[in-house]
Parts: C-alpha cells; structure tokens; sequence
C-alpha cells in the first residue's frame, strides 16, 4: 500500500486532480457520504469522504491523512475497490476508491460539511455527484458479498 500513484496526460487532457475516497459501511450496511461545502467545486453535491493526495503521497497515507481531516476516524485498515478518472470539462480527477475495513473513532463532521449513512441503492438518487456514480455498481457488488459473509441465525 506504500506506492504511490503518479497521475499522467493523456490524449484527453492534461494532469487529473488524484482524489482519494473512502467507502465506510455502518452494522446496517449503509454507505458514508458527505455533501460538498459551499464554495467548494460542485459544492451542495453529495460524494464520498476524502480529498487530494498530496504529491508523493502513498494513496493509503493519503487516504487515512483525508478521512482524519474530514471525519475525524483513524483508518487502520483498507483496501483499493476502484479506480479511475473522469473529466468535468474544466478539470479531472483521478478517483481512487477504498473499501475502508477497519479504524478508529466515531464518523463526525469535523469541517462541519453534512454526513449520512444511506443504503447503497439510494446513491443514485441523493444527489451524488456525476463523478462518482461509476462507483455504484461496486459498492452494490462489495455489499452483496457482505450480506453472504454475514453470519445468520437459524431458526
């Protein structure tokens, strides 16, 4: 998890912004998000926690330096789910999503941007921003297999 990812043009444009985001399932299997802040690029948008990484930056270390910063947890544990980038026409991100698995602390609104945890099939309809739509499928595929993974009671 220590590489670090180097952004490169392409034939589509110049350097993309590399945002990391964390995907963060509470016990009912619902996904963090948080709304982008007034002023900010798409700002009232609905997206994932996280941030730029920073350059040289691992994309671990930058995830867990983000999602200290934003939410307030230590992220002791996660793994890559999907990456990619995505032009909004005045700029591009390269968006490197985390599945984070284990950390510390309680989700808070440490920039006092809004939180909510919502079922996976809702994203499409929050408000999410375009970018991060691809995600969707994903993160729908990740929860399926944590609902099998899920010890059941019998009766």
């Amino acid at each position: 998890m220590s590489e670090t990812y180097r952004p490169q043009p392409t034939a589509h444009g110049p350097l993309a912004i590399h945002v990391m985001a964390g995907a963060l399932f509470d016990h009912e299997g619902r996904v963090l998000i948080a709304q982008r802040p007034a002023g900010k690029h798409m700002a009232g948008g609905w997206e994932f926690p996280g941030g730029k990484l920073d350059p040289g930056e691992a994309p671990f270390d930058g995830l867990r330096r983000e999602l200290k910063e934003e939410i307030g947890i230590e992220v002791t544990m996660a793994e890559p789910l999907l990456a990619y980038r995505y032009d909004y026409g005045d700029r591009s991100v390269f968006l490197d999503l985390w599945h984070v698995t284990a950390f510390t602390g309680t989700p808070q609104s440490v920039e006092g941007q809004p939180l909510q945890f919502v079922e996976v099939d809702e994203l499409a309809q929050i408000g999410l921003l375009e970018a991060d739509r691809p995600m969707i499928p994903m993160l729908r595929s990740l929860r399926a297999k944590q609902e099998l993974e899920r010890p059941h009671l019998q009766s």
